[in-house]
């Protein structure tokens, strides 16, 4: 087990019947940068069972959060769900993950696009003081189906503006923006949809994404990523990777099992 740390279980909290968080301590030699991903699992049948989770917490903080999907028969998620605190879980010791700032050209908006728990690693991102130094606002969209799927909105919109250290930059340059496709809800649609039919420019009040302003990042599930991507080329953007800083970067949701 020499690649990974033994941690144990802080707090779990069940956001309804389909998703779930928790804490857990954090080994004081992981060091992570945020947007990035470690693996993270159970011992079973005598040997470890890893997938790979987005890391929630702030890479500043001494515990790690992360938050899933439960699939009733998922080899991982259908132990996961069953988490208590005091119980001990592996989590890698070298993270890795594209969403990071450095993949990034400078700009002057940052577009963070998410669908379900694709949100992950995004709520590490708004609470990192480097990408409110970089940009004038930063745009958090989150799409899910049913309003109960979207987790930590009272935290980003109750909590966050009050927080001791960057409240006042949450308040003056992060813009949040939920959307449900299947109630009614404040803003409604597919998160395509509204980039397309240019409703998400109009609600926030910003021009259309544009590679001379803007910056893109994109968390979700698979179907989504290759949508948008064609949307962003389209428009211009060109993918950048790790070697090469561009103008967005993607990383799917884990989230299947």
């Amino acid at each position: 087990m020499a690649a990974f740390n033994n941690e144990t279980v802080l707090s779990v909290h069940h956001w309804n019947d389909t998703l779930f968080s928790f804490k857990t301590t954090r080994d004081p030699s992981l060091r992570f940068k945020s947007g990035q991903f470690v693996m993270i699992g159970l011992e079973v049948e005598g040997k470890p069972l890893m997938r790979a989770y987005s890391v929630v917490s702030g890479h500043y903080e001494e515990h790690l959060e992360f938050y899933s999907i439960k699939v009733p028969d998922g080899p991982l998620t259908s132990r996961l769900q069953h988490l208590e605190v005091g119980d001990s879980i592996f989590v890698s010791r070298k993270p890795t993950g594209s969403l990071i700032i450095d993949n990034l050209k400078p700009g002057k908006n940052l577009y963070l696009l998410s669908t379900g728990t694709g949100l992950a690693p995004f709520l590490s991102v708004i609470r990192d003081p480097e990408y409110f130094e970089a940009y004038e606002k930063i745009i958090l969209v989150h799409g899910v189906r049913w309003k109960s799927e979207l987790g930590y909105r009272d935290y980003i919109t109750k909590e966050l503006p009050d927080h001791e250290y960057f409240g006042e930059a949450i308040q003056d340059q992060l813009i949040y923006y939920p959307t449900v496709t299947r109630e009614d809800f404040d803003n409604q649609g597919r998160l395509t949809d509204l980039i397309e039919n240019g409703q998400l420019s109009e609600d926030i009040g910003l021009p259309d994404l544009n590679p001379e302003d803007d910056r893109v990042m994109i968390c979700g599930s698979p179907s989504m990523l290759k949508d948008l991507v064609e949307i962003l080329e389209k428009r211009g953007f060109i993918e950048g990777t790790s070697h090469a800083p561009g103008e967005y970067v993607i990383e799917r949701a884990f989230v299947e099992s």
